[in-house]
């Protein structure tokens, strides 16, 4: 085998350069969030013009490259695995494409053909002395499409950490590589009120000391982790790794010793959070960064006893369906990992899903418990999996609850202005 700092001599070029692998009608796969190449993307998007009918496939797309750009969607188009702020007004006027999924079963859709995988750009750490980088940033559905790939290209950057797990890459397995020092991109904590600290109250009482976590994105998610810091071995086995989960290690409440599975170990596919998050994720033991068909498999991330998933959602009907991707039709984010760990948290000895909610939009004028879900809106988690969905007026368990003791459950926790109508509503459509 050649030497394989010979071999990263050999395939390191310019971004400019890098584009020459790109093919007409190629699928170019990018990492989740800011595991994202920003000097690949911006090459592609400098070149855009030259090329007929690319498609770059990514959940969570964090910044708005030119190439995001109604006017060249012949030359390149973004198809979304999952909105965010970079796509969202682009899929909702319909010059973004959007492949319904679920987060863990993207390797294998890739690895079928039936989501497809000719180019991979991918954010990495710098190689090891074995000729290894690491994908610690998104291994996500990447490493599935690296082995698909006709042409791997990765953005070298000092500033991705090295983490452990099955997220390396083995320089013989690279087409190309182009160099950046830019500081990883940084997202912050979201905003968290009076609301979102109330709901997360009603769910850190249910958390038992010896918990496994999954925490999702958003205010509310966020705001739970503020309450466990008086918890005691915790453990996580989550999708994504954020300073959420960084603040519970450094004050000693995550300690990992009592996961039954994988103990000792903190398992994610993805980060989103600060320098200091990455910098924490070097070559840390504790920490283990893998492929999301590992990480959230219902079956896999189930055998964590007391495994407790929280996940947000937009609406939810008197029956348990969740919409936590739509307004409506209009297309918001995506189902991610929601479904994955909802149904993991149901077959865990001991396991708890929460969906976690405000009563309320706009002002307290819509109510987000409403009898049926609006017209076009897209069910992310089926009534057959929610189990408890929170407010901040309280719990509902609705697991093996029929649709009269369901509808009652939920109009209980919906804002007391809303109540009246919406047990009208129920007694309308014969739920009550």
């Amino acid at each position: 085998m050649s030497n394989p700092q010979d071999l990263y001599r050999q395939k390191l070029t310019s971004p400019a350069e890098a584009m020459r692998l790109v093919r007409d009608g190629d699928s170019i796969i990018v990492p989740t969030g800011v595991g994202e190449a920003p000097a690949l993307l911006t090459a592609l998007s400098e070149q855009s013009r030259d090329f007929h009918d690319v498609k770059v496939s990514q959940i969570l797309a964090m910044r708005k490259y030119g190439y995001l750009d109604p006017e060249t969607v012949a030359n390149v188009r973004h198809v979304a695995l999952f909105f965010g702020g970079a796509t969202r007004a682009g899929g909702q006027a319909g010059w973004v494409d959007f492949i319904p999924n679920y987060f863990s079963e993207i390797p294998a859709q890739i690895e079928r053909e039936q989501i497809p995988a000719q180019v991979v750009f991918s954010m990495a750490s710098p190689m090891d002395d074995e000729g290894y980088f690491a994908l610690s940033l998104g291994a996500d559905y990447t490493m599935a499409a690296i082995a698909k790939a006709r042409a791997v290209v990765l953005e070298v950057n000092p500033n991705v950490p090295f983490a452990f797990g099955d997220c390396r890459v083995h320089v013989s397995q690279v087409t190309a590589l182009v160099e950046s020092d830019q500081p990883v991109m940084e997202v912050g904590l979201p905003t968290i009120g009076p609301v979102q600290i109330a709901i997360a109250q009603h769910v850190a009482d249910m958390i038992d000391d010896g918990s496994t976590l999954q925490i999702g994105y958003g205010g509310i998610p966020d705001a739970v982790v503020m309450q466990l810091t008086h918890k005691h071995d915790l453990g996580i086995h989550t999708e994504m790794i954020g300073d959420g989960i960084l603040s519970l290690v450094e004050c000693g409440a995550v300690t990992n010793r009592r996961k039954n599975y994988l103990p000792g170990k903190m398992i994610a596919t993805f980060a989103l959070g600060s320098a200091k998050l990455y910098r924490f994720m070097h070559r840390n033991p504790m920490l283990e960064m893998h492929p999301v068909n590992f990480t959230n498999d219902p079956t896999l991330a189930g055998l964590n006893d007391n495994l407790v998933a929280i996940n947000a959602t937009l609406q939810i009907d008197l029956l348990g369906q969740c919409g936590s991707e739509s307004l409506g039709y209009a297309p918001f984010s995506g189902t991610g990992g929601q479904s994955d760990f909802v149904r993991a948290a149901n077959r865990s000895r001991g396991g708890k899903a929460f969906i976690v909610l405000p009563s309320t939009a706009k002002n307290d004028t819509i109510s987000r418990v409403v009898p049926v879900l609006a017209p076009g809106t897209h069910v992310s988690t089926s009534k057959n999996d929610v189990n408890y969905v929170v407010t901040e007026y309280g719990v509902a368990q609705l697991r093996g609850k029929s649709a009269g003791q369901r509808a009652r459950e939920l109009i209980g926790i919906a804002h007391p202005a809303f109540r009246a109508e919406l047990t009208a509503q129920a007694r309308q459509m014969n739920v009550l």
